[in-house]
């Protein structure tokens, strides 16, 4: 009997006994998997409970229960906001950017570093990559406006210029963008790297054998391999499109930038913390979050098409 029917045979077996006698063979297990399960149910789970806020005229001394029921009001307030139509665009656009600039380099990224056959400067650059990941949110924006202060900033200097990046609606974009990339790329070739060091090398000699070139080895073998986990991470990037990372763009913005950096994110902290509009500021999140799970479907289901796993979610 072969590797595979043996294993198939124990499994079979195992179903057959008890749910109670297989949690008891097995109790370490459940005990592990029990607390990431109360950690989810506690921070996760009950706050759901909050929500009904954003249908009600919430007022602290009052409680969930004893606030006023208003509905869509704070719904419609928001739909009816002259910065409505602002903000969303800011927010599809700066995370759908994101998405396209940052999704395709930590691949590239990856299969650049897996043709690499020096191995120690292959763990130096790897380490470099990995590095701006662990630099915090606001020590990189402090960074970057040092970089591209008008006065001796890194990119005038080279550029020759005296031009206050931050200050520029146009700007802000490719700043934010290109910062994100500089920060989680290297972080991103992980998994991918971890998925390539899993292929058959004598898929490669065999190729060589044929006179397959290099860009052909990763054509027909490497992007293969790696198609199921970039469509994985495609539908996980998709499901937070609209969640635009609220700190960047705090940090970042100014009076004069607002034009293209008035997020949702953004309004939500402002409307919520800054004037207790905690009703009005939960209606707006709970919208955002709406859309967010709309597109997850809709890519999953996309996704499923073109791959030959569908059964990601």
């Amino acid at each position: 009997m072969s590797k595979n029917r043996l294993v198939a045979a124990g499994h079979a077996m195992s179903l057959e006994k008890p749910l109670k006698k297989r949690i008891l063979d097995n109790w370490q297990l459940y005990a592990m998997l029990l607390i990431p399960v109360v950690l989810t149910i506690i921070y996760k789970y009950i706050p759901m409970y909050g929500i009904q806020i954003a249908f009600r005229d919430y007022k602290a001394s009052r409680g969930f229960m004893g606030s006023e029921w208003v509905g869509l009001e704070w719904f419609r307030r928001f739909f009816s906001a002259p910065t409505f139509g602002r903000m969303i665009k800011n927010t599809v656009l700066l995370s759908f950017f994101s998405l396209l600039w940052s999704f395709p380099i930590p691949v590239i990224l990856a299969l650049m570093l897996n043709q690499m056959r020096f191995q120690r400067f292959k763990r130096v650059t790897q380490t470099v990559l990995y590095a701006p990941h662990f630099i915090s949110t606001m020590v990189i924006c402090g960074m970057i406006r040092i970089f591209l202060s008008p006065s001796g900033g890194l990119i005038n200097l080279i550029a020759g210029t005296s031009v206050d990046f931050l200050t520029e609606s146009a700007a802000f974009r490719t700043i934010y963008i290109a910062s994100g990339i500089w920060q989680d790329a290297g972080w991103g070739i992980i998994v991918y790297m971890a998925t390539l060091a899993n292929v058959d090398t004598s898929l490669y000699e065999a190729a060589k054998v044929d006179g397959a070139s290099l860009f052909q080895r990763i054509r027909h073998i490497d992007i293969p391999e790696l198609t199921s986990i970039m469509v994985l991470n495609l539908i996980m990037s998709a499901g937070g499109l609209m969640n635009v990372g609220f700190e960047k763009v705090w940090l970042l913005q100014t009076e004069l930038n607002k034009a293209t950096s008035d997020v949702i994110a953004v309004y939500v902290y402002q409307q919520g913390i800054e004037n207790a509009k905690y009703s009005y500021s939960t209606a707006v999140g709970l919208f955002n979050t709406a859309i967010n799970i709309i597109l997850l479907i809709v890519v999953n289901k996309i996704a499923g098409k073109i791959s030959e796993d569908t059964s990601f979610i």
